[in-house]
């Protein structure tokens, strides 16, 4: 009984086959390049990896290609539902919902405060409809799990009214990672499930942080759209609004031109000249070189300032824990991160550091409370596990 999980984004399409009683990946695969004549669909399955051309493919196409690859590959008469990653569902949406003529309707409405990636969840929908028009879609909404932060937490000191006619506040992402992990610390940790006060960090190309507190989420660093919050890979995070008008004038050019460089030439891209990879950061830091150097420092610093500012709606902190690219695989950033926020209890464990807390049932910290910890996500099987059991009530 397996789940088909899509997440389609604005150049690329991931799939992935799951069996959510087991967690076994049938396989899994990206659509990648597309709209240009290397687009690509690449796969892997039983750890074997293939790939096979589709130049110039658009998301319809790929998700097309997507699906004779699961016909060939027989996994489509197990299938009992299709789970989709939707990125923005405004306040619309705190769960994960069948997807209804409605809650496409709703999605629609959200495409002005997503729009490069509500567009493309919307066909990736559409698509699997026509494929699969006996199973089930569901929607599984980045934006979800933040709909129980209070008042005080997502509202902007802005004009009011333009929240009210606008929609401007703070909606947060990452959430499905951010429910997967916390959930995932308290079998690690042991921490009751009605009295933990826990801070996530999902560090990736994207980055944000999340204040959860017994089981729900109070407080995250990403507002009305991805761009605000920590320092990321090709993004700024929070910066001086007045930044935009200023570079804007300066250089002559319009803020939205000035937006998409904050969106994709700034963060360790921006300020280290090289790369947005931390594994070429922190080669090139080790090598002397000093924008690179930089680079590490600040995101380090700007990430230990918000996760101790999220101390505050949780009003005590038992666990600490890194997750995705950055926080899973690098030990640099976890020891620069946990040095900063000593005064909080946290010392870090050099010898569980380094082998990303495996031995220690992910514990990199010396302290059982507050300790930190490396807890891999798993958005897919988060997704596939929603869409199982809505399939099963319907």
């Amino acid at each position: 009984m397996d789940v088909l999980v899509l997440n389609c984004g604005s150049s690329s399409a991931k799939f992935a086959v799951i069996d959510p009683a087991t967690s076994k990946e049938e396989v899994s695969g990206i659509a990648q390049r597309l709209g240009s004549p290397d687009a690509s669909l690449d796969w892997k399955r039983n750890g074997e990896k293939a790939s096979r051309p589709i130049p110039g493919a658009g998301h319809e196409a790929a998700l097309r290609a997507v699906g004779e690859l699961l016909n060939q590959l027989g996994l489509t008469e197990e299938l009992v539902g299709i789970g989709h990653r939707v990125v923005h569902g405004g306040s619309k949406f705190s769960g994960s919902m069948a997807i209804t003529p409605e809650v496409i309707a709703k999605v629609e409405e959200c495409i002005p405060l997503g729009p490069l990636h509500n567009p493309p969840n919307l066909v990736g929908i559409r698509i699997a409809q026509e494929l699969f028009p006996e199973l089930p879609q569901v929607g599984v909404f980045d934006t979800a799990f933040h709909q129980t932060m209070p008042p005080v937490a997502y509202t902007y000191p802005v004009p009011h009214e333009w929240l009210e006619t606008h929609g401007v506040r703070r909606y947060g992402f990452h959430g499905t990672s951010h429910r997967f992990v916390a959930k995932q610390a308290l079998q690690l940790t042991g921490l009751s499930p009605e009295n933990h006060r826990l801070v996530t960090a999902h560090l990736g190309n994207g980055c944000s942080c999340a204040a959860v507190r017994d089981g729900k989420s109070v407080d995250t660093t990403m507002g009305l759209t991805p761009l605000e919050g920590v320092m990321m890979g090709t993004r700024s995070g929070s910066i001086d609004p007045a930044i935009i008008g200023h570079i804007s004038g300066a250089l002559n050019k319009p803020a939205d031109q000035i937006l998409d460089a904050l969106n994709k030439k700034a963060g360790l891209l921006g300020v280290s000249g090289l790369s947005n990879d931390m594994r070429t950061i922190e080669d090139a830091a080790a090598g002397g070189h000093e924008r690179a150097r930089l680079a590490f420092d600040l995101f380090c610093y700007i990430l230990a300032k918000a996760i101790a500012a999220l101390v505050v709606p949780l009003g005590r902190l038992d666990a600490l824990v890194f997750t995705g690219g950055i926080g899973e695989n690098s030990v640099a950033v976890r020891e620069r991160t946990v040095a900063h926020l000593g005064f909080l209890g946290l010392t870090i464990d050099p010898q569980a550091n380094a082998t990303h807390g495996r031995s220690q049932h992910g514990r990199v910290t010396e302290e059982m409370r507050p300790q930190a910890l490396v807890v891999p996500t798993n958005e897919e099987l988060m997704i596939a596990l929603d869409t199982a059991e809505i399939a099963r009530r319907s």
